[in-house]
């Protein structure tokens, strides 16, 4: 007998229906699956015939063929466990398959009849309601997740049997539902807090100017002085996430794999902090079906890149792209796959291979060559990339003994909502500009028009302190930034002063 019940898969960051086709009959006793499985996929011939055993039905005992269609699209995954297990106790007529009809069912069975959780429930849970389903059928583990998703009947189920009782019309599962508002609200708290940051008020300020215009930074400067601490609290100032925000960013980790357990949203920031022997693929995402890389992970929040002249050449190189565009493209035979990666990128580095160099407590013994060496490590059109580049120094004793706490991140993100505001009112109609870093070259002459003293201190900055070409755009944008800060419509000599003390590696004893 035939049997049809509907599944999903994932293909980028959206899923797709798959139909699956199961048919009983007579002949040999072999389990023949059909559509492009991958081996999770073959594999699963074993583990349905076990768990439907292990569950108190029986076995095909003729040749059994599965169809997962459409049939040119590969499959991967142990999520069509279940719904081959429904499937075949349908074609073997212990189940109306009519009963099927309407509802999309995902899971990993295990060898006991136990529904395990999978990956990629978020973007199955909107197609099947883009579907008009009359329910998704999950693990439990995965139900705060789908339950996200508004209008659609969650129903998780923890066995197979269960799973055969629930669609025979033999048991009631009420639809799981959940408070997302109430859930946002509880998981949008940060652990790190800018108020444990002793001493560094410039860096604090840098920062601060940052994440206010969506600036790339790049912060130098000895071992020990706080450059990963004030890096963790970046996304603890960053206006916070939207729902839709949340949505986008939840897909891609549940693509990924990268939720935990009942875990329904990412109502917080990204902050991805890849080792800097992280592959391109690792970077960029990757595999004969492409999954998301760190970029995307930290898409809407930070990537953090310590130590960046550790960092492959390639894999640096390959940031490129993806800072300028706000989207990673992975090009397979299979299939071409684009994801989303709008992240603001904060990098560290020491300033010579020693890390010493111009710390006045410690004796730096790098040679100038060996220092040029490290610093050539990061090329220019990386650097072209990043806006903001300080150096941090080491912390005064007097600061770290220091009672009086400075301001919190609440503070400080007030004033960076602000600032966007301004930004997001700037540029409203622009389908690509969202904040200063992103403005173009006509961008900034429409935006970032000088007054004659501000006019000439930036020339001065170019002519005697060396600064670069690339420099001149960039001190414009944060200077646009810091008036935004100060509420200012005009940019003034004052901003576009604080702007020229962010271009270290532009001065000349870089050079």
């Amino acid at each position: 007998m035939l049997a049809k019940v509907f599944s999903g898969a994932v293909l980028g960051v959206d899923a797709y229906p798959v139909e699956i086709e199961v048919n009983c009959g007579h002949g040999e006793p072999v389990t023949v699956i059909v559509g492009l499985p991958d081996v999770a996929v073959k594999e699963s011939k074993d583990r349905v015939a076990t768990a439907l055993i292990n569950s108190g039905f029986e076995a095909p005992k003729g040749r059994t063929t599965i169809n997962l269609a459409p049939a040119d699209v590969k499959k991967e995954g142990p999520s069509f466990d279940l719904p081959i297990a429904l499937g075949m106790i349908a074609a073997l007529e212990d189940l109306d398959g009519a009963k099927l009809a309407g509802y999309y069912i995902a899971g990993e069975l295990a060898l006991s009849g136990e529904v395990r959780r999978i990956r990629g429930v978020l973007p199955l849970a909107i197609m099947a309601r883009a579907a008009g389903c009359r329910g998704l059928l999950i693990p439990p583990d995965n139900a705060d997740e789908a339950a996200v998703v508004e209008g659609l009947a969650v129903y998780p189920v923890a066995t197979l049997r269960q799973a055969a009782d629930f669609i025979a019309g033999l048991l009631t599962i009420a639809p799981y539902r959940i408070d997302v508002a109430q859930v946002f609200a509880a998981n949008s708290l940060y652990d790190e807090d800018f108020t444990d940051v002793k001493g560094q008020e410039f860096a604090k300020r840098a920062v601060e100017v940052a994440v206010a215009g969506g600036h790339n930074l790049l912060a130098l400067g000895p071992p020990g002085t706080g450059k990963t601490m004030l890096a963790k609290r970046v996304p603890s100032i960053l206006p916070p996430l939207t729902l839709e925000e949340a949505l986008e960013t939840t897909k891609i980790h549940s693509i990924a794999g990268a939720l935990a357990p009942h875990q329904a949203l990412v109502a917080r920031r990204p902050f991805r902090s890849p080792h800097h022997t992280v592959s391109d693929a690792g970077l960029l995402g990757g595999g004969t079906q492409p999954v998301p890389g760190e970029v995307s992970l930290a898409h809407h929040g930070v990537l953090f890149l310590d130590e960046l002249p550790e960092f492959h050449r390639n894999a640096l190189e390959v940031l490129r792209q993806p800072l300028e565009d706000g989207v990673v493209t992975v090009a397979r035979v299979a299939a071409t796959i684009t994801f989303p990666c709008q992240f603001m990128l904060v990098a560290a580095m020491n300033p010579c291979p020693c890390g010493y160099y111009s710390d006045p407590k410690h004796e730096c013994r790098c040679t100038p060559q060996q220092i040029r060496r490290y610093r050539n490590r990061i090329s220019g059109p990386l650097l072209d990339r990043i806006d903001i580049h300080i150096e941090v120094p080491a912390v005064r004793y007097q600061d770290l003994v220091s009672v009086e706490k400075g301001e919190s991140s609440a503070v400080i993100r007030e004033r960076v909502i602000r600032a966007r505001q301004i930004q997001q009112e700037r540029f409203k109609g622009s389908a690509r500009v969202h904040c200063n870093a992103t403005m173009r070259s006509r961008d900034i002459h429409k935006y970032c028009a000088l007054g004659p003293e501000a006019q000439e201190m930036l020339k001065m900055a170019i002519t005697e302190l060396n600064f670069s070409a690339r420099a001149y755009d960039r001190i414009l944008k944060v200077a646009r930034t810091i008036a935004d800060l100060a509420g200012a419509e005009q940019i003034e000599t004052a901003h576009v002063a604080e702007a020229i003390q962010y271009r270290s590696l532009d001065r000349q004893y870089w050079i």
